[in-house]
């Protein structure tokens, strides 16, 4: 059975896991030097998953006058008609 084209994702999971698998869990203690090749898969030692927050970028300077300057001149125009 398939997975009709509205469910699909294009990228994958967007969001941040906050479960790993045992596999990618031995990677991460592997990097931390926590874990070796003797100790075994199982009760494997708790890693920590850090969210990956992506900042907004800031608007320039000439960007930020024409955005302030554009909704003033609306409610001008606004009070000008009645």
């Amino acid at each position: 059975m398939t997975i009709d084209k509205s469910l699909r994702t294009r990228k994958g999971i967007v969001r941040a896991r906050n479960v790993l698998t045992r596999a990618e869990r031995i990677e991460k203690l592997l990097q931390q030097d926590r874990w070796t090749e003797e100790d075994g898969p199982f009760c494997l030692p708790k890693v920590r998953v850090y969210k990956i927050v992506v900042k907004k970028k800031k608007k320039k300077k000439g960007e930020e006058e024409t955005a302030a300057a554009t909704p003033a001149a609306s409610t001008t125009a606004k009070t000008k008609k009645k």
